[in-house]
């Protein structure tokens, strides 16, 4: 498997760390007899479990759009050196957001977010290039 589809790859799998961290932490706040039945008095998370889904959502607004810019930079054979490259910031700064934005730490989550938008934007700027 090419660099840029292990990117891709690992950026999945961080999407299921999400949903994950997300969920425990609901299950945890909520308790059993909500998470597994049918969720009809529709308890809202709040504190890091609320935190945890907003980085969840967060995170889904921006991984459709780097998974389709590396599949097409791979499919159309302009991956290179500077797609890689993004495809690797995207991924550390999306790796960084998700503790940050469940700790509460504003400047640096924001940060993190901001090196994450960097490297899909060269992913997609290798395509055009």
């Amino acid at each position: 498997m090419t660099h840029d589809l292990w990117i891709l790859f690992w950026a999945g799998l961080l999407g299921l760390v999400h949903l994950s961290v997300a969920s425990f932490a609901f299950k945890a706040q909520a308790g059993n007899a909500y998470s597994v039945g049918a969720r009809d008095e529709n308890i809202q998370p709040t504190g890091i479990a609320a935190r945890l889904q907003r980085a969840q959502w967060n995170f889904l607004e921006t991984f459709p759009v780097f998974a389709a810019l590396v599949l097409i930079a791979h499919v159309s054979g302009e991956a290179g050196y500077w797609s890689l490259l993004g495809g690797r910031i995207y991924l550390a700064g999306r790796i960084l957001f998700l503790p940050l934005y469940a700790l509460g730490i504003p400047w640096l989550r924001t940060f993190s977010w901001n090196i994450a938008t960097i490297g899909l934007v060269m992913v997609g700027a290798e395509i055009l290039a």
